[in-house]
């Protein structure tokens, strides 16, 4: 069957007409790599391709170029578009055109990446506190963190824009989250609730064979069991209490989204007791807002800085039934407070039969930069340092309701 030759010019061959076996120049493959060439050149004398772009090609270019092409200014400071000849300039209404551009000619993730390098790279954070800007971009989880850095400087027309830009990465984000997380735990707080005399339908196979295996008769082939191991059936009661302690210190911005989203599911479960507690050199305390978790996270101030010994003694206090309690410390571990007070609060939970579990970033994006010295410190009081993705922190939060071994990644530990 013939190819399209279009799809094979993309790809920079062409197959000689008739089947031959005879070589032919690869010209278009040779045009293709320079027009990649070019594009990632940016132009200018020293690129050396010759290409010039031309259609839609000159609209990424002229996209690309009021991005990443910079130069110095006359007083020395980076200036958009110095060396290309074009920039974003400082008008939201350029700015908001930029955006409609790059989504035209760029997939979503390419978009989010670039959307992310004009924040950082050329200053337009302020920018978003305009509402057609914010109606123009691309919404995720490094756009809210964004907004929430900016929320107490964010004029009230702007505020509900933002709260719908925000609304829309949550719901996404329970979408893909909330049905798992609630299985798993559902499953975890069962089994957690054995019981001795269940019903058949009740039993728990695996554990009952394993705790009767000295009554294996071997003329039968067969164990008869002597005690049932049953799983406990699903009440209202309160089984277990979670405690989510969160830095919202500016690098930890996606971890706190993400917490805020899968402490509204935790909340949503009427077997777990669920606190929400942020911090960073002061406590607020967030659970009475878990029913929203957009609520929650504009109840955040991100920045500022990090005293984790006065989060924990906020959380220790708050602790009624350490045996059914698990507190979740999500930081990077760089402690402003005193540290031999938060290690010594760690140990005293632990002591107590608190399961501790920290992770260094609830995120996708791994392990941030983090205090080596304080997570091997945790790992030595039998609570490891590890970055979590949100995918796996179900498991992590299973294993800990059970008190089993916490499924740390290869790698991901401190």
């Amino acid at each position: 069957m013939t190819e399209d030759r279009t799809a094979q010019t993309a790809r920079g061959s062409e197959v000689p007409e008739g089947g031959g076996g005879g070589q032919v120049p690869d010209v278009h493959g040779e045009e293709e790599r320079l027009r990649r060439w070019r594009m990632v050149l940016g132009g200018g004398h020293a690129d050396g391709t010759g290409y010039v772009p031309a259609g839609d090609d000159a609209a990424m270019d002229k996209a690309l170029a009021a991005l990443y092409g910079r130069g110095e200014g006359k007083d020395g400071r980076l200036k958009a578009g110095a060396e290309r000849g074009a920039g974003l300039g400082g008008s939201a209404p350029s700015v908001a055109r930029w955006l409609g551009d790059i989504r035209t000619y760029f997939p979503g993730s390419v978009v989010q990446v670039m959307q992310r390098d004009a924040i950082d790279r050329l200053g337009l954070a302020a920018l978003l506190l305009e509402p057609e800007m914010l109606e123009a971009v691309e919404a995720d989880v490094h756009l809210v963190g964004t907004l929430l850095s900016l929320n107490k400087a964010m004029p009230e027309e702007t505020k509900e824009t933002a709260r719908a830009v925000v609304r829309k990465v949550v719901e996404e984000l329970e979408k893909r989250l909330a049905s798992r997380t609630r299985t798993t735990l559902t499953g975890a707080l069962d089994r957690s609730a054995r019981i001795s005399r269940p019903r058949h339908h009740d039993i728990d196979w695996n554990r009952t064979i394993a705790a009767n295996l000295r009554h294996y008769l071997p003329e039968y082939r067969t164990i008869v069991p002597e005690r049932l191991i049953g799983y406990g059936r699903a009440s209202q009661a309160v089984k277990k209490e979670v405690v989510l302690c969160v830095d919202q210190s500016g690098s930890m911005a996606a971890s706190v989204v993400y917490a805020s989203v899968f402490g509204a599911v935790l909340a949503s479960m009427r077997s777990l007791a669920t606190r929400l507690v942020v911090f960073d050199t002061a406590v607020v305390d967030l659970t009475d807002k878990l029913e929203d978790p957009v609520d929650v996270l504009f109840g955040t101030q991100l920045g500022g800085g990090t005293d984790i010994n006065r989060a924990l003694a906020y959380c220790q206090s708050r602790i009624t039934r350490p045996a059914d309690t698990v507190v979740v410390l999500i930081s990077d571990l760089y402690e402003g407070g005193i540290k031999d007070e938060m290690l010594k609060r760690v140990a005293a939970m632990k002591a107590a039969g608190v399961q501790f579990v920290t992770l260094l970033a609830l995120s996708d994006e791994g392990a941030p930069s983090y205090d080596r010295e304080h997570a091997a410190a945790l790992a030595a009081l039998g609570a490891p340092a590890f970055a979590c993705t949100p995918d796996l922190f179900p498991d992590v939060m299973a294993a800990a309701l059970e008190k089993g071994t916490i499924p740390i990644p290869e790698g991901a530990a401190a």
